[in-house]
């Protein structure tokens, strides 16, 4: 999976199969996406975590005219929300999915191994519009998504590209932090030396 440029991709838990009915062909998996207001780690850098909240209201303005259900951020679409095949939710708690993979032979595969404990996990990947950062707490609040592009079922969460993605941003504000610290360091060595 090659990361997109101005993608960033977060790995998530919770999912789960729906249970089926007296009928063995439903195909249906569901999953919250993103869990608002809580802080998530995203990596820890000179021993320093830094975290990132996603508010309840990000996905105000969001584009989700077309986001695509798939298996690693690629491979085949096996739900998408243009046909009515997914279904993404908000409420209070956080973006939820549902989808039906019973429309072609990758998604009742997938959901076959989603089913065997194979593939447990989910992963979506956005862009984002609008962030706040607090350098006292190394928390970033994404307070607007730009577009969310899928939502995907990962046999291996993508830690790799969460890190990758979210480590360019706040690399950004470590080094400001670092360039604060020390510009304070020598402000006090000047002012040392005045005396």
């Amino acid at each position: 999976m090659g990361m997109k440029q101005g993608r960033e991709y977060r790995a998530v838990q919770d999912f789960s199969l729906v249970p089926r009915a007296e009928e063995k062909d439903e195909y249906r998996v569901r999953g919250t996406a993103v869990v608002f207001d809580t802080p998530t780690v995203l990596f820890e850098y000179d021993g320093v975590k830094y975290s990132e909240v996603i508010d309840r209201n990000a996905f105000d303005e969001c584009d989700m005219s077309d986001v695509i259900f798939n298996y690693n951020h690629g491979g085949k679409v096996v739900a998408r929300l243009r046909n009515k095949t997914l279904t993404l939710t908000i409420d209070e708690r956080g973006l939820h999915m549902e989808a039906d993979l019973g429309g072609t032979q990758a998604g009742r595969e997938l959901y076959e191994e989603i089913d065997g404990g194979y593939v447990d996990k989910m992963s979506f990947s956005f862009s984002v519009r609008e962030s706040k950062y607090d350098s006292v707490t190394h928390t970033r609040t994404i307070t607007k998504v730009k577009k969310l592009y899928d939502v995907s079922a990962v046999d291996i969460p993508a830690y790799k590209d969460t890190e990758i993605s979210a480590r360019s941003f706040f690399e950004v504000e470590h080094s400001k932090e670092l360039a604060a610290l020390e510009q304070a360091a020598r402000r006090k060595r000047l002012v040392a030396l005045t005396y």
